[in-house]
C-alpha cells in the first residue's frame, strides 16, 4: 500500500470516526418505551474497530514517515518545514493587511497615520515563503506516491 492511500485512508476513518460520535449522542437518551434509532451497542462496537484500525494506520504512517529520507531529510521534516511555512505565511499576510490599511483623513489637521514596516518588500517576502511551501509541498505528495507504507 503506498503512502497517500494510507493517509486517504486515515481521513476517511477519522470523519467516520467523527459521525460514530455524533450518531451515538443521538442515540444516548430515549423516552421510556421508546427504542433508539440506531442500537448503541452496535455502534460502540463499530467505533472500537475503527479506532483499532486508525491507530493501526497512525502508527505505520508515522513510522513510514521517520524512515523515509530523501535529498537528506525526512517526509517528518518536511511536514514540520511545511507546517511552519503555512503559519508564517498566515500570521504575515495578517499583518500585512493591517500594515497597508488606509486610514481616511477628513482634514489636514487630523494626525497621519503611517505604516511602520516596509510592505511591498515584506509582501515579496511573503511570495518567497508561497513559493517555497509550494514546493515543499509538492515534495511531500510526490513521496506519498511514490513511498510503500511500511
Amino acid at each position: 500500500m503506498k503512502l497517500a492511500t494510507a493517509l486517504s485512508e486515515r481521513a476517511d476513518i477519522q470523519r467516520r470516526i467523527s459521525e460514530l460520535g455524533v450518531r451515538l449522542n443521538n442515540n444516548a437518551k430515549v423516552q421510556e418505551g421508546e427504542k433508539p434509532a440506531e442500537d448503541p451497542t452496535e455502534l460502540l462496537g463499530e467505533l472500537d474497530g475503527c479506532m483499532n484500525r486508525l491507530e493501526e494506520l497512525v502508527a505505520r504512517i508515522n513510522r513510514t514517515n521517520n524512515e523515509t529520507v530523501s535529498g537528506g531529510v525526512t517526509i517528518t521534516d518536511l511536514i514540520a518545514r511545511r507546517d511552519c511555512l503555512k503559519e508564517r505565511i498566515r500570521i504575515m499576510r495578517e499583518f500585512l493587511n493591517a500594515a497597508s490599511e488606509q486610514v481616511s483623513r477628513y482634514s489636514k489637521a487630523e494626525i497621519k497615520v503611517l505604516s511602520t514596516v516596509p510592505v511591498a518588500q515584506l509582501q515579496k517576502d511573503v511570495d518567497a515563503y508561497s513559493k517555497q511551501l509550494r514546493e515543499t509541498d509538492e515534495r511531500i505528495q510526490e513521496l506519498n506516491w511514490t513511498t510503500e507504507l511500511i
